[in-house]
């Protein structure tokens, strides 16, 4: 199989690319080196240094996409977005990067693709009262949110709502720029599949961590923080009371999953979209991945739970790995009892 794979350079991307190498695939690499994920460094060999903003119209990316059987793309803007000043970079580089390579695949007769998009765009997820059933919360107050009320609340009792975990089925609800810019996305593709006889699949990832990861910049994620700070001789930082729940994931399982994506839809039908779930499925704390990642580096330093709260987050979101597991034949193998230990002493990006 000749995969063209963006952002071939980065994290998740030079894992994928790893395993697609090793299963005998072709890997036509792409990355645009964005700083905030690469700093300074230089284009690595075989990589071609172009923007997917600029596939639907450049003569390098037709070229590219000549001969390509399925398009995997994982390029992208990521964060939770600090300001409104940071919309129109989220809707560049995701929104209209991933409308750009849609149309220039269309061009050149290219109809597969798999993409990144995340769990973000849940927003707060799935919740249940114990007397009311299932709810759906609105956003946290800053009120409650500024009194160190971090819970989400049954609008019939005000009782402290339970997580469930979230099927794929789960209505869309962003509540952050860059959810915004991943459930567009996901619109994109589906509007792409039905109008271009295509078939795609879309990967929702929950949170991603293990060797390679970004060290210091936008792009890491909360476990990075988290060992950098123990490097450091300080105590993690965990916002609000550390009770948030979430799922991590190693990267090794997102990359193999994102190959089962690939063998799938080589042979979907025309006009098909699904949406996968990319989990663990072993939830856990906040405070708890500090704990791990400390236990790991032999740096136990209880994590500093200081009450901060960031508006772009949500309380809980946990997702249900079933769907990816029948229908994709994906299971997690890194669970975060081995692989955050183990993360803490793994290498890393400057």
């Amino acid at each position: 199989m000749r995969v063209l794979l963006t952002g071939a350079a980065g994290f998740i991307g030079g894992a994928i690319a790893d395993q697609l190498r090793a299963a005998g695939d072709e890997v036509v690499a792409v990355d645009c080196m964005l700083p905030a994920a690469h700093g300074s460094a230089a284009v690595p060999e075989g990589v071609h240094d172009l923007d997917v903003r600029q596939a639907a119209d450049a003569e390098e990316w037709a070229a590219l996409l000549d001969g390509i059987d399925v398009v995997c793309h994982q390029a992208a803007m990521v964060g939770a977005g600090v300001t409104p000043a940071d919309l129109p970079a989220y809707a560049g580089h995701n929104d209209l990067g991933n409308a750009a390579l849609l149309a220039g695949m269309y061009a050149a007769g290219v109809s597969r693709f798999v993409f990144a998009s995340s769990m973000v765009v849940y927003g707060e997820g799935r919740y249940a009262c114990p007397t009311h059933g299932v709810r759906v919360p609105q956003p946290r107050a800053v009120a409650a949110l500024d009194a160190g009320d971090f819970d989400n609340h049954c609008d019939e009792c005000g009782a402290v709502l339970a997580w469930e975990s979230v099927a794929e089925e789960t209505e869309l609800a962003p509540r952050s720029s860059y959810a915004a810019s991943k459930v567009a996305q996901e619109h994109y593709t589906l509007a792409w599949a039905r109008q271009a006889g295509g078939a795609a699949i879309g990967l929702r990832y929950h949170n991603v961590y293990g060797p390679l990861m970004p060290k210091d910049t936008p792009y890491s994620g909360v476990a990075a923080i988290f060992r950098s700070s123990l490097e450091r001789g300080e105590a993690p930082q965990v916002f609000e009371d550390g009770a948030q729940m979430r799922d991590f994931v190693h990267v090794d399982d997102v990359a193999r999953a994102n190959v089962l994506a690939l063998r799938a839809v080589a042979e979907a039908p025309a006009e098909s979209y699904a949406a996968y779930n990319v989990a663990s499925g072993h939830p856990i704390a906040i405070r708890e991945v500090a704990e791990m990642v400390g236990e790991g580096a032999g740096r136990p330093i209880p994590p500093e739970v200081t009450g901060q709260y960031r508006l772009g987050d949500v309380r809980h979101i946990v997702a249900s790995p079933e769907r990816a597991r029948t229908e994709l034949g994906f299971t997690a193998e890194v669970t975060p009892d081995v692989g955050l230990p183990a993360f803490a002493t793994a290498p890393l990006r400057s």
